[in-house]
């Protein structure tokens, strides 16, 4: 690992254009600083200046380095700044990423209980694919990602999952659709038109999956990685979609749609990924008791899923 002491003597030298004037901002004698220098670049393996007489002039891995050292020292800079001048009684900051796959309604579910914590919070929400949202968690540019799915196998990326729940999905479309569909769900979509969640989601391949053993083959007319997006062909009347039942009446409002049916054998998940083996932030440990409460509250026993096996 870079020495950072180091890189600060390499930075003033390279700023001020010597290592006598640098020796002189830093108060150290040149020598210090030339040993310095030395020991960096025998850490690195490349020279960083070249003697031209009595000056110094950076290498091309020099003007490299210092492109670096530029922003770390400034965001330094930054840092010291911003804490000198947080007010007292300030928020703790949360940033949280959420998936696009991820409805905006459950999203939201999730994250209110940040905001009744008795500190106030104050959110920091971004939304993307599930890989940049992993890449930001790897650097801590986000506290916590909310994704349907634990890291997916193949992404080099260190964290832990923490499951919040599951629950069924449920189907939806405009009145004029639905009245047209009639009765007998689910094969009342056989032929018909439907919107799917795209192949980044977990929930897709379940879906097909379910649609293959219940011998029923609807008209896939387009596949979408946001959900918000799915939902607005849907309110256009474009064709059935799906949302997880949890949020089927405010589907229903928002969108203006019918419920036509749903059913508890595919199963939408969500989890919380996280740096963390132990929560310890107190806004994600708030998130994933109540999400598990809420989540899991609507997940049928063992039981319950049997019985209604049979009365099917």
């Amino acid at each position: 690992m870079i020495n950072y002491k180091h890189l600060h003597y390499f930075w003033v030298v390279a700023k001020t254009g010597s290592i006598a004037r640098a020796s002189e901002r830093l108060h150290l004698t040149p020598q210090t600083i030339s040993g310095q220098l030395s020991l960096l670049e025998d850490h690195l393996g490349e020279a960083l200046f070249n003697r031209v007489g009595r000056n110094l002039e950076l290498t091309e891995t020099g003007r490299l380095v210092l492109s670096y050292a530029d922003e770390i020292f400034s965001l330094g800079g930054e840092l010291e700044e911003m804490l000198r001048n947080l007010p007292a009684g300030r928020p703790l900051v949360f940033k949280v990423g959420v998936a696009d796959v991820v409805p905006k309604s459950i999203a939201y579910r999730l994250l209110a209980p940040a905001l009744q914590l008795p500190e106030p919070v104050r959110i920091v929400c971004r939304e993307g694919s599930i890989d940049s949202l992993l890449a930001e968690l790897a650097v801590h540019r986000v506290d916590l990602v909310i994704a349907d799915g634990p890291i997916p196998a193949g992404v080099n990326v260190r964290g832990y999952n923490h499951p919040l729940g599951e629950c069924g999905i449920s189907f939806f479309a405009v009145p004029d659709l639905a009245r047209k569909l009639g009765k007998g769900f689910p094969q009342c979509l056989n032929g018909e038109p439907l919107l799917l969640p795209g192949e980044m989601t977990i929930v897709q391949g379940r879906l097909l999956k379910w649609f293959d053993e219940q011998h029923i083959q609807p008209r896939i007319i387009g596949e979408f990685d946001d959900s918000a997006l799915m939902k607005a062909f849907g309110k256009a009347g474009a064709g059935v979609f799906i949302a997880p039942t949890p949020i089927a009446a405010e589907v229903e409002q928002q969108y203006n749609v019918k419920s036509i049916g749903k059913t508890d054998e595919v199963r939408d998940q969500f989890f919380a990924i996280s740096v963390e083996r132990k929560i310890s932030h107190p806004a994600v440990a708030s998130i994933t008791t109540m999400a598990r409460e809420w989540l899991f509250r609507d997940t049928p026993s063992p039981r319950e899923q049997k019985g209604n096996r049979k009365k099917a």
